[in-house]
C-alpha cells in the first residue's frame, strides 16, 4: 500500500534439463535422510519448486527452498517514491500523508529467526551463501539439512515415513506461534497427499507422487514450545492462522484523530469490495505502522513467509487504504508482506494460500462476488476526482499472478462463451506471459522479464503503433509509457472489456473512451471468450460522465451536512461504445469528519450507479445516463 509494486523476476534457463532439479530433490533427500516427498512438499509450498534465477522474494527468500537471507536481499534494494496521495480520499477533511517506510538495512542481530535461514543452511552445509542464493541444486540441500537439523533438534529419528516430520516441517515455516506452524505443516502434509506436479519458470519438470497415507502428527507440536496467539476477536476461517493486534482509536493534535474508523457495517452500509495491497517493509515495521494512530490502518496483514495473518481492524470498520473515500467506506483491504523493493520481488506459495482462504471467507460472510470487478487490486481502485488520478497507487502490480490466486479461490477464470459473447475476459498464461518494462531498478532501464498478469495496450493492431493514452493520468496528453508503474495502457488477468473489433491475431476492445487494441494470437491467447452485461449511453446521448465514486445526489444530505461533490472525472463514456457492468449501487457517502462518532452517518441517496471496467481501474456512471443491454453480438 505504501509503494508501489517495483519488481519484476528473473530470467528464465530455458535450455535448464528437465530432470535436474528432480534429480537435485532425490540426491539431498537420500544425503540428509530427509523423505523426497517432505523435502518437495516443503518447497512447493514455499515457491512450487520455481528458483526465480535467484532473486529474492518479497521477504528476502532465495530459491527453490525460500532461504532467507534478508540483509543481503535489503542491501541490494534501489529505493522508489511512494505515491502521494490521501489514504482516505475525502473531501471533507484535510489530506492525510503516509511517510515513508523505512529504509535502513537491520543488523543480523535485529532480525528473527524465519529472515536468516540461508546462513544456518550454509553453516550446516558448508556450501557458500552465494551458491545457495543462486544453485537450485545447492539450495535445495540447503533445505534438506536445515530439515534434517529441525528433526534431530526435536529428538525425531531422520525417518522413511513422512508423518514422523510433521514438527521439523512446522519448525521449517520460522513461526513462533503454534496456530501458524500447525497450519502450514498441514498445508505441506495436504501437497504430500493430493501430489503435484508442475513444469517450473526455468522449465523443468518436477513431480511429487500423491501419498494418500501421509497423516500430520500434530501432537508433535507440543513439544516445541510454540507460544499461543491471541485470537479472540479475530473474523478469520479456521483454515488459516490468525491474530489480533489492534490498530489504534485515537485522537490526537487539533482534533486530529486516526488510523481507521468506527463504523457499523454492513448494518449501515454494505462491504462490496476486498482491496488487496502490497507493502514495503518489513512485517515487525508493518505491525509498528499499523499501530501508530497518525499513520494509515487496514484489516489484515499477511505475512510471507509463512502466511500468517494479524487482523487489526474489524471488518465492521472503515480503514484508511485505498485512497478513495467510497471505496474505503465499502470495502476490506489486505495488506500482503512485501519486505523490500527490489526489482525481482516474488510471493510465496503459502501466503497466496493464506490469502485466498481468507478472501473467499469474506467474500462469502459479506456476500462479495469473487470477481475482478469486486476483488480489487489497488492498482484498480478510482481516483475519487480528477485531480486524485495521477497520484493513486499501483500495487500489488503486474506480478502478482491473479489467476492462481483466483483458481485457489475456486473461481478460476475459462470462456463462458464462443465469438460472438461480445465480451473477453484477459487471462494470459503467467509464466509464459512476459511484456517488457522498465524502471524497475532505474527509470527507463528494462527490467528483468518475468511471467505477469499484464497485457499492453495499442493504438492499432501492431506492436510498433502507439500505446493507448490516459488523459486522467497525464492531462497534458503525454505518452503513456512501459513503466512498471504506468497502468495506463494495460489490462490485467481477470478484467473483462466489451470487444470493440478483431483483426488477425488482434482483439480491439472499448477502454477509457477509446479504441484499444491488444495481441491475442490463438497458439498463445491472452483472453477468453465471455458474455455478460454491458451499459452504452441512452439514445441521444453522444457522450456521458463517469465517476470515480458512487456519491448521493446534494438533496440526500441533511441540513448542516455539507454536499460531496458528484464530480465527473476528466474522461467520457461515448455513444457507440460499451462496458461490462460490475455492479448496482445506490449513492452512499459515509460521513465522519470527528473522532466524536455521534456525528456519523450514512447518507443514502436515490441516484443509482452502475460500476463498470472502464480502464485499468473502475470506475462508475449514473443509471440515468445508460442502458444496460446483453453483450452478446448478433
Amino acid at each position: 500500500m505504501l509503494l508501489p509494486l517495483l519488481g519484476a523476476a528473473p530470467p528464465q534457463d530455458s535450455a535448464a534439463p528437465s530432470a535436474a532439479l528432480q534429480g537435485a530433490f532425490a540426491s539431498a533427500a537420500a544425503e540428509y535422510k530427509v523423505p523426497q516427498s517432505v523435502l518437495l512438499g516443503v518447497s512447493y509450498l514455499q515457491s512450487r519448486w520455481d528458483a526465480h534465477a535467484g532473486a529474492p522474494s518479497v521477504s528476502g527468500g532465495y530459491g527453490p527452498m525460500h532461504l532467507t537471507d534478508a540483509r543481503t536481499a535489503i542491501a541490494n534494494t534501489v529505493a522508489h517514491d511512494h505515491a502521494e496521495g490521501d489514504a482516505r480520499g475525502d473531501d471533507s477533511r484535510a489530506a492525510l500523508k503516509a511517510t515513508p517506510a523505512s529504509r535502513k538495512v537491520p543488523t543480523a542481530s535485529q532480525l528473527p529467526a524465519r529472515l536468516k535461514t540461508l546462513v544456518r543452511a550454509a553453516d550446516l552445509t558448508g556450501i557458500p551463501a552465494a551458491d545457495l542464493r543462486t544453485d537450485p541444486a545447492a539450495n535445495v540441500r540447503g533445505g534438506a539439512a536445515l530439515l534434517a537439523a529441525a528433526q534431530k533438534h526435536l529428538g525425531k529419528p531422520l525417518s522413511s515415513d513422512p508423518a514422523d516430520w510433521y514438527g521439523a516441517i512446522a519448525a521449517f515455516s520460522g513461526a513462533d506461534d503454534a496456530s501458524t506452524a500447525a497450519t502450514y505443516a498441514n498445508d505441506v502434509f495436504a501437497v504430500i497427499r493430493d501430489g503435484e506436479q508442475r513444469t517450473t519458470d526455468a522449465g523443468q519438470r518436477v513431480t511429487l507422487a500423491a501419498d494418500r497415507s501421509a497423516q500430520p502428527q500434530a501432537a508433535q507440536l507440543r513439544a516445541m514450545g510454540l507460544k499461543k496467539t491471541d485470537t479472540s476477536g479475530t473474523e478469520c476461517p479456521r483454515t488459516v492462522s490468525c491474530e489480533w493486534i489492534p490498530a489504534p482509536y485515537e485522537e490526537f493534535g487539533d482534533g486530529d484523530y486516526g488510523n481507521h474508523d468506527l463504523a457499523d457495517r454492513p448494518n449501515d452500509q454494505s462491504i462490496d469490495y476486498i482491496v488487496i495491497h502490497d507493502t514495503e517493509a518489513t512485517w515487525e515495521e508493518t505491525l509498528k505502522l499499523v499501530q501508530d494512530p497518525t499513520y494509515l490502518a487496514w484489516h489484515y496483514s499477511l505475512r510471507s513467509t509463512d502466511g500468517h495473518i494479524v487482523q487489526s481492524i474489524k471488518a465492521k470498520d472503515v480503514g484508511w487504504h485505498a485512497g478513495n473515500w467510497y471505496v474505503n467506506a465499502k470495502s476490506i483491504g489486505l495488506e500482503h508482506e512485501g519486505f523490500l523493493a527490489q526489482p525481482d520481488s516474488w510471493y510465496t506459495e503459502e501466503m497466496y494460500r493464506s490469502s485466498a482462504r481468507l478472501v473467499s471467507y469474506l467474500a462469502k460472510k459479506y456476500d462479495i462476488p469473487l470477481d475482478r470487478q469486486h476483488i480489487l487490486g489497488h492498482d484498480t481502485v478510482p481516483g475519487p476526482t480528477t485531480s486524485t488520478i495521477p497520484s493513486m497507487h499501483t500495487d500489488p502490480g503486474p506480478y502478482w499472478d491473479w489467476a492462481h490466486y483466483f483458481q485457489l479461490m475456486g473461481k478460476p477464470f475459462h470462456p463462458t462463451a464462443g465469438a460472438r459473447g461480445g465480451v473477453v475476459t484477459i487471462d494470459p498464461r503467467f509464466a509464459r506471459n512476459k511484456p517488457v518494462f522498465t524502471g524497475c531498478e532505474k527509470a527507463g532501464q528494462p527490467c528483468a522479464p518475468h511471467g505477469s498478469s499484464a497485457v499492453r495496450l495499442y493504438t492499432a493492431p501492431s506492436e510498433d503503433a502507439p500505446l493507448v493514452k490516459d488523459i486522467g493520468l497525464r492531462p497534458g496528453g503525454q505518452d503513456s509509457t512501459i513503466d512498471v508503474n504506468d497502468v495506463a495502457s494495460r489490462v490485467s488477468t481477470g478484467q473483462q472489456y466489451a470487444v470493440a473489433g478483431r483483426e488477425g491475431d488482434w482483439t480491439a476492445i472499448w477502454y477509457l473512451g477509446q479504441k484499444a487494441w491488444f495481441k491475442n494470437p490463438k497458439k498463445q491467447p491472452t483472453a477468453v471468450n465471455a458474455k455478460g452485461l454491458v451499459v452504452e449511453p441512452k439514445d441521444g446521448a453522444q457522450s456521458v460522465p463517469v465517476y470515480g465514486r458512487a456519491y448521493p445526489e446534494k438533496e440526500a444530505y441533511p441540513a448542516g451536512m455539507t454536499p460531496q461533490a458528484v464530480s465527473p472525472l476528466s474522461y467520457t463514456l461515448l455513444a457507440g461504445q460499451r462496458y461490462v457492468v460490475g455492479g448496482r449501487t445506490t449513492g452512499e457517502y459515509f460521513y465522519s469528519p470527528t473522532f466524536d462518532t455521534t456525528s456519523h452517518k450514512v447518507v443514502k441517496g436515490k441516484d443509482v450507479y452502475y460500476e463498470i471496467q472502464f480502464g485499468h481501474r473502475v470506475a462508475y456512471v449514473r443509471a440515468a445516463d445508460v442502458r444496460v443491454v446483453p453483450s452478446t453480438v448478433k
